[in-house]
């Protein structure tokens, strides 16, 4: 196997400006892209920080002791996140995922999980309001967010074999302390169907061939019949530091193969417009799918791209809007929300809601992104993330 070179790269610093357009764009709940995909799905990191080190986001080679996180003050405020969020919302977002690094580390996050509750999509409906987390801090938060107003939790564990998450995670964490995380958040029912569909709690396992892969069958059996949705993701290309090869990317179809094999399986329909989990149900005695033993999912960003009707844009914890999971460079949302310098050297002042909305929608309106379907035609150097020096997964969530 040839050496890995991991860049020492800042893609905090590759941002564009975010203008307000000579034209308003108006909130009706109908925006749509340069392709016509709605915008449908919002995601904010709320911390670049996280206790974990798992080799496929923030390997301890680069985010170590010397690392520098973004300052306080640089963070958008509650408050500035809520705002946004309405705006997002009054085009038509219709779910929030919080996420991070590890969002549970940002202090007081059930306080902006009780604004976000708040808001109200055109029609005059909640917005489903989500979390990622690696449970680690779960046990200690869950009361507080079920009663902040917060709807489903995905926790992230690749692995129930102590000794593989330990390696996994790179912080000798134990896998007992997640299952009991996630033990916490049912107790508190944060694994309650929502809106009649499958359970509120999920599991995200990244599969990495020959580091973990021997763990899809035992979580399988673990999971199966337990209430809990387990989704399987590919090892993606994110960022420039994870030392990604494709040799290491088992595909979902092969992992698929692999559970159906010993615990049969049968297709089952997307639960949403812009879905990105394949969805597969647990088949009984008849062959049919028997929703008492539940689901898995698996997420196919490598080798069966899904950005046709991708619905999601991604807020980073200072205010970068990205159209694009494997984005090189985000539009600068802060400096409309605070104000700022001018070319002139004049101040100008925080933009209005309605001119907050106008950008984002102008923004949106301008996005064509659609890597997963071009990677195969990229060069060498792009596809595998050096040349393309895209944002890192650990700063705007994945």
């Amino acid at each position: 196997m040839s050496e890995r070179v991991i860049p020492l790269i800042d893609h905090r610093m590759r941002t564009l400006t975010a203008t307000l357009p000579a034209h308003q764009v108006h909130a009706t709940g109908l925006l749509g892209d340069g392709l016509g995909r709605p915008l449908r799905d919002l995601r904010i990191s709320v911390t670049d920080r996280c206790n974990f080190r798992c080799s496929y986001c923030m390997p301890k080679e680069i985010f170590d002791n010397t690392y520098t996180y973004l300052p306080h003050s640089a963070l958008l405020s509650f408050e500035e996140i809520t705002r946004v969020a309405r705006q997002f919302a009054a085009h038509g977002v219709q779910k929030i995922r919080l996420t991070g690094g590890e969002p549970l580390l940002r202090k007081h996050i059930e306080v902006l999980i009780a604004q976000l509750a708040t808001l109200r999509t055109p029609e005059g409906q909640p917005l489903e309001l989500t979390l990622t987390t690696n449970g680690s801090l779960l046990r200690k938060k869950a009361r507080a967010l079920k009663d902040a107003g917060l709807h489903r939790v995905t926790v992230s564990l690749d692995g129930l074999d102590d000794a593989t998450f330990r390696r996994m995670n790179d912080v000798d964490f134990p896998v007992a302390d997640v299952l009991d995380g996630l033990a916490a958040a049912r107790e508190v029912g944060l694994g309650a169907p929502v809106n009649g569909g499958p359970s509120g709690l999920k599991i995200n396992m990244v599969v990495k061939r020959g580091t973990n892969d021997d763990q899809i069958l035992p979580m399988a059996r673990h999971f199966r019949g337990s209430g809990i949705t387990l989704r399987f993701i590919e090892y993606m290309d994110v960022g420039a530091t994870n030392g990604w090869c494709m040799d290491e990317v088992l595909p979902s179809a092969e992992v698929v193969a692999r559970i159906h094999a010993e615990l049969p399986l049968v297709q089952l329909e997307p639960s949403a417009p812009g879905e990105t989990a394949e969805r597969w149900g647990y088949a009984g005695a008849d062959g049919q799918h028997d929703p008492t033993l539940g689901e898995i999912g698996v997420i196919s960003s490598v080798t069966q791209a899904f950005c046709g009707d991708c619905n999601r844009a991604r807020l980073s914890t200072e205010g970068q809007l990205y159209l694009c999971l494997f984005a090189t460079q985000g539009h600068d949302l802060r400096s409309l929300i605070r104000g700022g310098t001018a070319p002139d050297g004049s101040t100008l002042p925080p933009a209005s809601d309605s001119e907050l909305a106008s950008a984002i929608g102008h923004i949106w309106q301008g996005r064509t992104d659609r890597y997963s379907q071009l990677r195969a035609s990229l060069p060498p150097d792009v596809a595998v993330g050096n040349g393309g020096k895209r944002i890192e997964m650990s700063y705007i969530g994945g």
